[in-house]
Order: C-alpha cells, then structure tokens, then sequence
C-alpha cells in the first residue's frame, strides 16, 4: 500500500535508510517501474516533484516506503517546470537524513546539492534529450512565441543538470545507448545495468488475431507510422493500448480504420492479457534510451516488430526474437514486417523471445545494482 505524506513529517528522520527520487509519478511507463522496485527492494522512500495518479496509483510501494511529493505540479507546462526546477533544488533539505539516495529523470538530480552526508547515485534512464540529442526537434516543434520559453528552460536547466551530474558518486546508465550519450554529451563514464523486467508476471496466453503496440502517444514514439502501415492492411488488427499528448491526433488519423482500436492506459492486469494475446508487438520509437515495452513483449513469448536503434538493438535479436526495420522507418518497411511476422512465425519464435526476455529479469538488475548501492535488500 502506497502511503503519502508530507516532505517535513520526515525531516527529523535519523540516517537509516536510502531514497529514490524522480521527476513526478504520471503514467505507468517503465521509467516509473523501475523506481518502484528500487524503493521495494531496499525499502526506499521515494520523493517525486508530483504525484498525477493519486488513489489509482498503479505504483505500489510496500508498507515501510513513503511517497513524498514535493507539489510541483502545474496545469500550464513552462510553470510546471520552472516549478520542478525549483522544488529539486530549493525544498529538498530533508535529503540529509538519508544514507543514500538513487536519483533518476531530469531533474529529480539538482537535489543533489541537498545531500552531503551519503552515498549519491544516479541511475540514468535518459538524458533530458530535449537539451541533448533531441534539441532540433523540440526546437523545430516549439516554435513562434513557444520559442524563447524553450531556449529560456534548456539555458536554465543545462548548466545545473551538468553540475548536479559531477556531483554523483556513481553513474550508472540503462544501457550502452545511454552510455554512449552521457560520454558523448558530457564526457563521463558509467556502469550499464539493463533495468529491471517483471518477466515471470509476463505469460503467453494464446494468439487473439492482433498486434500490440504499447508506446506511449507522443511524437517521438511514432505510433503514426505504425497506423499508417495499418491503414494499408484492413485485414490486419492493431491495438494500441497506452496514451498521451497526441491521443487525439492519432484517433483522428485512425478514425475510418475499423481494424485499429485504441484502448488508452490500462491497469496492469489487464495489460498483461493483451500483451499475452497478441500475435506480436510494435515498437519504434526515435532512439529508444532501452525500452521496456520490448523486453515484456518477449517474457510473454511475444516478438517484437522494432527499429534498427537505440535500445532495441540491445533487447531484440532480429530474425530470432523479432524483426528489426530500417531507422528511417518507411511505411513499406513496417508492412513488410508485419506481412512476414504471420502467426505461425510468431509462435516459432516463442521460445527464444522466453530465454531473450531472462537476461533482464529483477534478479539479474539486483545482483549488480546491489554493488553500487550497498544497501542491505529487503526479503
């Protein structure tokens, strides 16, 4: 049961135990997975700029973990921000009670600066990528007045997401694309520990007649592209089971596709049937940091119609767990890929997507992250 409380009804805490910190709790990503079985783990507490999920919370933190949320929270996106910059930095005093701290997102880690007494990791899970190798594209899609409010939040938070990150004991990234970005953009090392998968929650169930896609719906995540090719093959069933900023733009491109349905965020177990019924899985996204939506697509025995970047080359083996299409994704591509990947092929791969999809279980992340933390694990 998740317990929610104010950041002062801890501050007089004496140094005990470990944090984990994010930027806020909003949708049920793998990013926000991966928190929740750190603070599990370790019995944690976890402290967020915000918390969007409330009562619903799909998060679930055992008994001895609080989760503190700083209330940054604003309707209006810049505000929202500057707010998060803001609460990392200056109302996180009570860090130092705290023998150690794990900190992920993009600005969970200015907090740093609050806590000079313990052991400060960062398990980076992406770098803010529209300061970074996605900075042309936000600024491409932030545009006329949206404009000098980006260049204004990316000249703030640069400089004191660069410090908090020399700040770190330890810098761990998510996988080698990652790795390859911090040392490419801010010349440091890290360790690479894939993140944790919950693969023996993952089961096949059978094969429903569709093909899953579990990106979140933002433009990056090009789900568009993933319609389109639908588009072109009534015969074919999607399911997109997920949500986001362009919900309503991708329903509307959808909209005279009665082979493509859209589900919007589902609770856990119900997005455990799906994944376990579906003949095969969509995901490619711009660059993926590692992507979890593949590596639980295999644990249930499920391959993966992916692209040829980013994370997926470290979870997808092509032609044995899936089927990898070029980076520059054309809607040919995808069509080809999903006209090869016919039930019978799907099931073939069955077996090896099982063994693939073990080599990021719980068990696996712990032993190594155990290491770096050094903090005694819960039962």
């Amino acid at each position: 049961m998740t317990i929610s409380r104010q950041y002062e009804a801890i501050s007089n805490r004496q140094a005990v135990k470990g944090a984990v910190l994010y930027d806020f709790f909003q949708v049920p990503g793998g990013a926000e997975k991966v928190i929740v079985e750190l603070a599990n783990k370790y019995l944690a507490d976890v402290v967020v700029g915000f918390d969007r999920v409330g009562r619903s919370n799909p998060f679930e933190l055992v008994d001895d973990c609080a989760l503190v949320s700083l209330k940054a929270d604003a309707s209006f996106l810049p505000l929202r921000i500057f707010r998060l910059i803001h609460a990392f930095s200056r109302r996180t005093r009570f860090l130092d009670d705290y023998s150690w701290i794990v900190y992920s997102g993009s600005y969970a880690p200015l907090a740093v600066s609050s806590h000079k007494t313990g052991k400060n990791i960062l398990y980076c899970q992406a770098l803010p990528r529209f300061i970074y190798d996605l900075n042309a594209y936000y600024k491409h899609r932030y545009r006329g007045f949206q404009a000098p409010i980006f260049s204004l939040v990316v000249k703030i938070l640069k400089p004191r997401y660069e410090y908090a990150l020399s700040q770190m004991d330890c810098i761990v990234a998510n996988s080698e694309n990652v790795r390859g970005r911090i040392q490419k953009y801010l010349g440091k090392e890290s360790a690479v520990i894939h993140p944790p998968c919950a693969v023996e929650d993952y089961k096949w169930i059978g094969q429903d007649g569709y093909y899953l896609s579990t990106a979140r719906l933002e433009p990056y995540k090009r789900v568009d592209r993933v319609i389109e090719a639908f588009k072109q093959m009534p015969d074919k069933e999607l399911v997109v089971a997920s949500g986001g900023s362009d919900a309503q733009q991708l329903k509307a491109l959808a909209a005279d596709a009665k082979n493509i349905r859209f589900t919007g965020w589902l609770d856990e177990i119900e997005m455990k049937k799906l994944v376990g019924g579906a003949i095969a899985s969509i995901y490619v996204p711009m660059d993926e940091d590692f992507g979890m939506s593949p590596v639980e697509s295999m644990a249930a025995g499920k391959p993966v119609i992916g692209v040829a970047e980013g994370g997926l080359l470290e979870t997808v083996v092509s032609g044995e767990t899936g089927f990898l299409v070029s980076a520059n994704l054309t809607t040919d591509e995808l069509i080809d890929a999903v006209e090869r990947m016919t039930p019978d092929c799907a099931r073939e791969m069955r077996s090896a997507c099982e063994a693939r999809a073990q080599l990021f279980s719980r068990e696996a992340f712990f032993q190594k992250i155990q290491n770096i933390i050094g903090a005694k694990r819960s039962l």
